[in-house]
């Protein structure tokens, strides 16, 4: 377990992976910079919606600040292009889509991309606007494989999820997914520990944490190479020691 925190005056991280610059947002998002492409996972609209027909007094405000905080994002680092890597919306069609499409038109011309999740699973005239782009499985942005699920599998072991490296040759291009919703166990004082969402690298793979609020957080067992840093309240991204 990490033995402590690294502080940085800086709420923001710049990652280097494959000589691109990824600058690692309290948000639960990143901004890389050569392309000027924001990146989120698993924003998970709509799930509050699908736990209150299922009798759960959810309140729809839980997706009203995602949508803020999107926002705020977009007005503060000015994309080229957002890009979803997966569970945009959370299963069944419901009101909460209108809301995303609202939010779509006004923020013309941004262009939005979306790598499909297995969450993404409204019928294909909804996808149907014309700043939105899908991919049905991945999107190759060199030298990044965009993916929602992660192309190496974890395996579930003593202290959370592992990420082996593959025996085969190394892929030639990084991935970089979501699906997971990254968590790390650091330390809060007196003996208490707390989990929070994370951002995880590894060799050949990178996790975004989920950017949704409605949404919560697999450990993640990191290996001696594996870089792990995790988000604090919203407001600062710090490196783990282990």
């Amino acid at each position: 377990m990490p033995k402590n925190l690294e502080k940085k005056p800086n709420p923001t991280i710049d990652h280097r992976v494959c000589g691109q610059t990824l600058t690692l947002l309290p948000e639960r998002a990143i901004f890389w910079r050569e392309k000027r492409y924001l990146l989120l996972s698993d924003a998970h609209l709509g799930k509050a919606g699908h736990f209150r027909k299922h009798g759960a007094a959810i309140p729809a405000t839980v997706h009203d600040k995602d949508l803020a905080v999107l926002t705020d994002l977009v007005a503060r680092w000015q994309p080229e292009a957002l890009v979803i890597l997966g569970d945009l919306f959370h299963s069944d069609l419901n009101n909460e889509w209108l809301a995303f499409e609202d939010w779509l038109q006004q923020h013309a011309p941004l262009s939005v991309v979306l790598v499909k999740g297995n969450h993404d699973i409204l019928p294909d005239a909804v996808y149907q606007h014309p700043n939105l782009t899908v991919h049905p499985e991945a999107w190759t942005v060199a030298p990044f494989l965009l993916t929602h699920e992660p192309v190496i599998n974890p395996s579930l072991r003593k202290g959370g999820l592992h990420f082996l490296a593959p025996d085969h040759t190394p892929q030639s291009l990084y991935n970089l997914a979501g699906h997971v919703h990254p968590g790390v166990r650091v330390s809060a004082g007196m003996g208490e520990r707390v989990k929070l969402p994370c951002f995880y690298f590894s060799e050949q793979l990178g996790i975004l944490p989920a950017f949704g609020q409605f949404t919560g957080c697999a450990t993640v067992r990191p290996n001696v190479k594996d870089q792990v840093f995790a988000i604090i309240n919203q407001q600062r991204v710090l490196p783990i020691r282990y």
